[in-house]
C-alpha cells in the first residue's frame, strides 16, 4: 500500500535541530566575545602594571615598612617603655596614697609630684612617658596633687591631659577640673565640668557626688530650675547615696528660687 506524504512537509525534528544549531552558534559567539573582552582587559592591565611597576613596588615597600615599623615599635620600644614607666610610677603613687591618708599632706603631695628615693615624680613621668598608660595615669595623679596643693591652674592642665574609660577615675578627673574652676572663681566653667562628670558614668559614687556639686553651683549662679533637676535626680535615682541625706533641704532652696 502506498504511503501518503503531504507536499512540502519537512520532518519536525530537522527544524528543531536547525534552531538548536543557531542557539549553539550564538552561544559560541557570545562566549568568544566574552573571552576576547577578557583577553583585551587582561592585556590592558598587564600593560598598566608594566608601565607603573616602579610606583607599585614603591607603594608595597612603603606599606611593608609602615607595618614592620609599627610592629617593631610596639615590641621593642612601646612595651619596654611601658614597663619602665610602671616601675617609676610605683614610688610616686605610694607618696600620693600616703598623702591622702596621712597627716603631712603637703610634703607628700610634693614628693608625689617631684619624686624621691631615686624615682621620678608624676610630673616627669607624665612628660617622659607620654603615650604610655603609666604616663597618662601620672597626669591624673599630678592633677589631683596640684589640686590638693591649691595650685589650681596646674590642676586643670594635668587633669585635662588625662584620658580614661575607667568607671571612677574618668569622672573624677572631670570633677576635679570643676573643683579647680570653683576655686579660680569661674563657676560657669565649673558647672560645665560637673555636669560632664555626672553624665560620664552611672554609678553610686561619682554620679550623685557631681550631681550635687552641679546643683550647688547652679544655685550660686541663680539657675534654680537646673539645680532642681540635679537635686531631684539624686533623690529619685540615688536615694542611698551620701548626697541624698539632706537633699530635701536643697530641693526646698531651689523651689524657693523658682517661685
Amino acid at each position: 500500500m502506498a504511503t501518503y506524504k503531504k507536499r512540502g512537509y519537512k520532518p519536525k525534528v530537522n527544524k528543531e535541530k536547525e534552531v538548536e544549531d543557531v542557539v549553539v552558534d550564538e552561544q559560541d559567539s557570545t562566549t568568544a566575545e566574552v573571552f576576547n573582552t577578557l583577553d583585551e582587559t587582561a592585556s590592558k592591565t598587564e600593560d598598566w602594571v608594566i608601565k607603573n611597576q616602579k610606583y607599585i613596588f614603591i607603594i608595597i615597600a612603603v606599606v611593608a615598612a609602615v607595618v614592620l615599623g609599627y610592629l617593631g615599635y610596639n615590641q621593642f620600644i612601646a612595651k619596654p617603655k611601658q614597663a619602665e614607666a610602671m616601675n617609676e610610677i610605683f614610688q610616686a603613687k605610694k607618696y600620693f596614697n600616703e598623702a591622702v591618708t596621712g597627716t603631712a599632706k603637703d610634703s607628700l603631695y610634693t614628693l608625689a609630684l617631684n619624686g624621691g628615693e631615686g624615682k621620678l615624680g608624676m610630673v616627669d613621668i607624665a612628660s617622659e612617658y607620654s603615650g604610655t598608660k603609666a604616663g597618662n595615669l601620672a597626669s591624673y595623679y599630678a592633677g589631683m596633687a596640684y589640686l590638693n596643693l591649691k595650685d589650681y591652674k596646674n590642676a586643670v592642665t594635668y587633669l585635662g591631659d588625662f584620658n580614661s574609660e575607667d568607671e571612677v577615675l574618668a569622672p573624677m578627673a572631670k570633677g576635679g577640673i570643676g573643683d579647680a574652676f570653683v576655686q579660680l572663681n569661674q563657676p560657669e566653667d565649673a558647672l560645665s565640668y560637673y555636669e560632664e562628670a555626672a553624665k560620664m558614668r552611672a554609678n553610686e559614687f561619682t554620679t550623685p557626688l557631681y550631681l550635687y556639686k552641679a546643683g550647688v553651683t547652679a544655685l550660686d549662679l541663680k539657675q534654680a530650675d537646673k539645680a532642681l533637676t540635679f537635686f531631684n535626680k539624686i533623690k529619685e535615682e540615688y536615694p542611698s547615696s551620701t548626697q541624698a541625706t539632706n537633699i530635701d533641704v536643697f530641693i526646698g532652696k531651689a523651689q524657693g528660687l523658682t517661685n
